[in-house]
């Protein structure tokens, strides 16, 4: 649908990261405004190379890798959020001064983030697990549910199709303009 991508330069400025968008699907009249808002948060062009999404027929999908600066993710995750027919993934690796960072988009949940390690284990605040230790105290929920929610589970259950339909697809490197 689109031809090869221009890469980006990054500054190499202290706070540099390094992450990766995964676009599961979306509409084709959708994808070059996917492009124009990642642009528009990492400066430069991007011309993604997008394929068929075999999980859902009339949409596309995408993998792009980036570096730029720490919060590029969160950057990208609200430039996307709320767009109906998008499921995406955003994820920022940690650095030696920042956490890593996961965000997962479905229209029908919504914005699931998640503080990831250096490993990318989701490191789950304290505050969130008392939280969810009362609300289960309380009968309106399980701890197990709310678990689930801190872990992402209804995001992972929604996009598993999509991530295994998009196996093998090519990645794109993206690269912050400062």
């Amino acid at each position: 649908m689109h031809g090869p991508r221009m890469m980006l330069d990054a500054d190499g400025a202290q706070g540099t990261t390094r992450g990766v968008l995964f676009v599961h699907s979306a509409p084709s009249a959708l994808c070059p405004h996917v492009e124009w808002a990642v642009a528009g948060v990492l400066g430069g062009t991007v011309s993604a190379s997008w394929i068929p999404q075999p999980a859902q027929s009339g949409t596309y999908r995408t993998e792009l890798s980036w570096t730029g600066s720490t919060g590029s993710a969160a950057r990208i995750a609200s430039a996307l959020r709320g767009w109906a027919h998008l499921r995406f993934e955003v994820t920022e690796d940690p650095t030696a001064t920042s956490e890593g960072q996961r965000f997962s988009y479905t229209p029908d949940l919504g914005v699931f983030h998640a503080v990831t390690g250096q490993h990318g284990d989701i490191m789950i605040p304290e505050d969130r697990l008392k939280a969810a230790v009362v609300k289960a105290a309380l009968g309106d929920t399980t701890l197990l549910v709310e678990i689930d929610k801190l872990l992402g589970k209804p995001w992972d259950d929604e996009l598993e199709t999509f991530r295994h339909a998009g196996e093998g697809a090519p990645v794109r490197w993206l690269h912050q303009v400062v």
